[in-house]
């Protein structure tokens, strides 16, 4: 009958919103008890490092505080269509974006926040020969805005991470960190991250997403067998066969793997019970006689009188009470013989649930490494990629953590093994999952066969395998379908082939990470000289094409980017519409009042002008008045 405490509310909210700041700290009594890390609070609510001795349980290491200033720096940065490069691009809903995945995820935050349903990554296993990111920003807000945009070439390169490093395990945690925490915003609040890693970085990686999601929101570790093979290479005289998956949530309320599908053909009903099929289960305990010797007792079947004792080191799972209400509801099965053991009965009417756990280990059939480089060289023809997923992992866990209709990102997609999963379990299924890759525009490797058959960057290849792997999927797809046509005519098939080629998205949207479309003087205004006034009259770079302002402002407005897009002709100016009628933006010059009106009488959502479009001073001024009074409630933007 307390008032409220607002001090353990008031830490509830902040460990929503930073659940890194949470931490255990000792009260008076010497009790642990929840607290606030106000050390690290200030450092999110700060752009510059704060230094904090405070004494505490959390995971550091040496440019953590880098890292988190790293995460909540702006850039200025955005996304460049391109056309060539892409698969349907004016009507699919997938995108492969290219560049560094730090700027991807922060581009992404307006428009994908809390949006996506499940992300999967398979980061650097940071074994001493992986290339990792070398995020050197630490520096002041103003050094790294303008090394963010792109004024010098030292940002955001791959560096070898050998174990000679003395920021071996520290590197690594700072690139993955400040990635994490950027993710972790883009979550639906039913989302769940999937993390793929190996022994050497695990207990690290742990800790780091129980700092970055909570503890509390851990699902499970899955181990996947990754060798199929024994390795006899290692001087202990060991084989390191398998991997592991990370889960995490973002909320662990509501989320929940799907789990495995109850196998309904193992439930019958032999002897015509009124409540249905049923399968026999067991009914006996862990529990020994020392331990729990309330479940230690005889049943009696009450048509016999025969008395089944239960094993010592077990005993029943039930009280004497419950069984004997069982055995009155004829729900336990006895044996013939003394000799047997009861059983209770399970009916199908009576589950809670058709699905039953995912186990935490993954069947061998899920396939092993040489199974995904088995796919890689099936499509290309010879071993483009190295180590590669199969399809077949992938799709199982895309199945435990996704939707039907949902987003999927994956920001390390290499060989984009995650998209190629999307497409396949759309095609079986009918799901209209969409995805989002991105990829760093890593060289090849000059002496693979890759770099050998044109294939200069990773992304690259990546790219040409979701084209290659789209038109084989629809390809078996369109075949099947004709299979069950012929069947069908032939009237040796009740079934129709529900899945329509001609729907499944295999297409894809390129996007490219470069400086922003905005001229300096459109961010630094300060750093201009009087002298340098007349160069900037026109506030765009002087390499940028209409469709890439349509996308700064997409990005800028939180416009989903897989939207569809058309261009019509209006008053002889060229006009992109997005979504319909969501968006409409003209970026061509000598626009005057007539076609403001011609356009004003869309009723556009919103509308959008280049800033130099107009024909003179007194177009841009009655602009607005124009759309207030023939369509009042569009939103109307200059760039």
């Amino acid at each position: 009958m307390h008032s409220p405490d607002f001090t353990r509310e008031n830490i509830a909210k902040l460990a929503e919103l930073f659940p890194n700041c949470v931490t255990e700290s000792k009260a008076e009594d010497g009790t642990l008890k929840r607290a606030i890390d106000f050390d690290q609070l200030r450092q999110e609510l700060t752009t510059s490092i704060v230094e904090g001795p405070q004494e505490r349980y959390h995971l550091n290491w040496p440019g953590k505080r880098e890292a988190l200033l790293t995460a909540n720096a702006p850039i200025a940065k955005t996304l460049r269509p391109c056309r060539e490069e892409s698969v349907d691009f004016d009507t699919t809903k997938n995108l492969f974006i290219e560049g560094d995945n730090l700027d991807a995820l922060k581009l992404l935050q307006e428009t994908y926040l809390n949006k996506v349903k499940m992300i999967y990554i398979d980061p650097p296993y940071n074994t001493g020969n992986d290339f990792i990111y070398e995020d050197d920003f630490a520096e002041d807000t103003e050094a790294y805005f303008e090394r963010s945009n792109q004024k010098d070439d030292n940002g955001n390169r791959l560096v070898a991470n050998t174990e000679a490093n003395g920021r071996f395990h520290s590197d690594w945690l700072s690139m993955l960190y400040s990635r994490l925490k950027l993710a972790r915003n883009l979550l639906r609040d039913d989302g769940a991250i999937f993390i793929s890693i190996n022994d050497n970085e695990q207990a690290n990686l742990k800790r780091l997403c129980d700092e970055v999601f909570g503890e509390e929101n851990f699902v499970v570790q899955i181990i996947w067998k990754s060798r199929q093979i024994v390795d006899s290479r290692n001087k202990n005289n060991s084989s390191n066969d398998h991997e592991q998956i990370a889960i995490f949530c973002k909320n662990r309320d509501s989320f929940s793997l799907k789990g495995k599908p109850i196998q309904k053909e193992k439930y019958t009903n032999p002897d015509n019970d009124s409540r249905g099929a049923w399968m026999s289960n067991t009914i006996l305990g862990l529990a020994n006689s020392s331990q729990r010797p309330n479940l230690h007792y005889q049943i009696i079947d009450p048509d016999t009188g025969i008395a089944f004792n239960c094993p010592a080191d077990s005993g029943w799972r039930y009280s004497r009470e419950t069984m004997q209400k069982k055995v009155s509801e004829k729900r336990i099965i006895f044996p013939a013989l003394p000799a047997g053991r009861p059983r209770e009965k399970k009916f199908l009417s009576e589950l809670s649930s058709n699905h039953t756990g995912f186990s935490s280990v993954l069947p061998t059939d899920i396939g092993f490494t040489l199974n995904g480089s088995r796919e890689v060289r099936e499509l290309f023809g010879d071993k483009y990629f190295d180590f590669p997923k199969p399809v077949s992992l992938i799709k199982s866990l895309i199945e435990q953590g996704s939707l039907p209709d949902c987003i999927i990102l994956d920001f390390f997609s290499g060989s984009s093994t995650t998209a190629h999963a999307v497409l396949q379990l759309n095609a079986e299924d009918g799901g209209k999952r969409k995805f989002i890759m991105v990829q760093l525009p890593e060289s090849s490797d000059q002496k693979s066969e890759a770099f050998k058959a044109g294939y200069k960057t990773i992304a690259e290849i990546g790219k040409e395998r979701i084209r290659r792997a789209g038109k084989k999927i629809k390809d078996e797809l369109g075949r099947k379908k004709d299979e069950k046509n012929q069947e069908l005519a032939l009237g040796d098939s009740n079934s129709f082939f529900n899945l329509d080629p001609s729907s499944l998205d295999i297409g894809f949207r390129v996007l490219k990470i470069d400086s922003s479309n905005m001229k300096d003087v459109y961010y630094a205004p300060d750093a201009v000289k009087q002298g340098d006034l007349l160069e900037q009259v026109d506030n765009i770079r002087e390499d940028r094409k209409s469709e890439d302002l349509l996308f700064q402002v997409l990005l800028d407005w939180g416009v989903d980017l897989t939207l569809s897009i058309t261009q019509e002709t209006i008053s002889g100016k060229k006009v992109f519409f997005v979504d319909g009628n969501a968006l409409a933006a003209c970026f061509e010059t000598g626009i005057n009042e007539e076609f403001v009106k011609a356009l004003a009488a869309r009723h556009p959502l919103r509308a959008v002008f280049r800033d130099t479009s107009f024909n003179n001073d007194s177009v841009k001024i009655n602009i607005e008045q124009i759309f207030k009074l023939i369509s009042p409630a569009t939103e109307v933007k200059t760039l």
